[in-house]
């Protein structure tokens, strides 16, 4: 019995050397020490062969196959650290740079110029104490227009009338909303811009197009005068145009403001260009949000964020804004 155990240890070691050579990955690995070494590999099936033996002959064939087993784990570890360095060497090489190489040019992106624009009349009006606030884009009716002194019936609507997406609600056609939702949550003095996305069912030409971006002012408080609203505009225009510019104010109609302006500028002797329409808060804006107009005043205005970058940059068609040509935008 103990020459045929012998025998097979022999055979078992002669195929492991035949076979452990061909290994290179792990799961071959594993394929390899379950063979050998599994629960039912080669070597337990010997070692369970052991209680047949003589009592003389178990003590040293369960010395050769222990040796045996020995031997094939110490290969199998070596084999596990060789695959391993081997893996790791084809990932270094993978994953290697040549710092010689010339480098490959990305383009980096830049602020849209309208975000651009955006971003200089929020620091403008922030810098002389305004806070910026915001709301939904999509708003009720009643924000939109009952609460501006825009009832149902009111021919302005007519301008004004927008997408509708149900019963009572609209995508907003001014910021104005805003000014409303943060008076009804607060007591004056207010001190706020509120820049934000619009919609209109405009035709898109050169002048138009049906989604738009606009910022408003609001500045509600005790004793405030058209004087004040002057020279806040007055400020505005010159931060943001720079020096050499001209204002005048022109009567206009608003709903919610009373009275109401148009606001131009030209440069020396230039044409005059309109940026803005303007007024003092009707009082009925001011008793739907609970303020009593007796005891304060303010003012409002409003203004397109695509105009204030046509006028800027001299751009003639505001459809360029909305078109993602990489040659246009680049140059901002």
């Amino acid at each position: 019995m103990y020459d045929q155990i012998e025998r097979k240890v022999a055979e078992i070691r002669a195929e492991w050397e035949k076979v452990c050579t061909g290994v290179n990955t792990p799961q071959e690995l594993e394929e390899l020490r379950v063979r050998f070494l599994g629960r039912k590999g080669y070597i337990p099936r010997l070692f369970a062969v052991l209680r047949e033996l003589p009592p003389q002959e178990r003590a040293a064939a369960g010395k050769l196959l222990n040796s045996l087993r020995e031997e094939i784990q110490r290969e199998l570890e070596a084999l596990k650290e060789k695959i391993a360095a081997k893996a790791e060497a084809e990932r270094l090489k993978r994953e290697a740079h040549d710092f010689t190489l010339p480098g490959t040019w990305r383009g980096v992106g830049t602020l849209h110029p309208l975000t651009q624009v955006r971003l200089e009349i929020e620091r403008i009006f922030m810098e002389m104490g305004f806070d910026v606030a915001s709301g939904p884009e999509v708003e009720t009716d009643y924000y939109n227009f009952e609460a501006l002194n825009i009832p149902q019936d009111h021919p302005a609507r007519d301008e004004w009338d927008s997408f509708y997406i149900g019963e009572g609600l609209l995508l907003r056609t001014h910021t104005s909303p805003v000014q409303i939702r943060v008076m009804k949550s607060r007591k004056p003095p207010v001190r706020i811009i509120c820049p934000g996305r619009c919609y209109r069912r405009d035709n898109p030409d050169a002048t138009h197009f049906p989604v738009f971006h606009q910022v408003e002012l609001l500045w509600v408080e005790r004793g405030l005068t058209m004087a004040h609203l002057k020279w806040i505009i007055e400020e505005f225009v010159r931060q943001f145009f720079g020096p050499g510019y001209e204002m005048r104010f022109s009567a206009d109609f608003f709903p919610f403001t009373e009275p109401s302006a148009q606001v131009h500028i030209r440069r020396k002797d230039g044409p005059w260009l309109e940026i803005m329409g303007a007024g003092m808060v009707d009082p009925a804006v001011f008793e739907e949000v609970g303020y009593d107009p007796e005891e304060v005043t303010g003012f409002a205005f409003g203004l397109g964020i695509e105009r204030m970058a046509m006028l800027k940059y001299g751009i003639d068609d505001i459809r360029l804004f909305f078109q993602n040509n990489i040659r246009f935008l680049e140059q901002f």
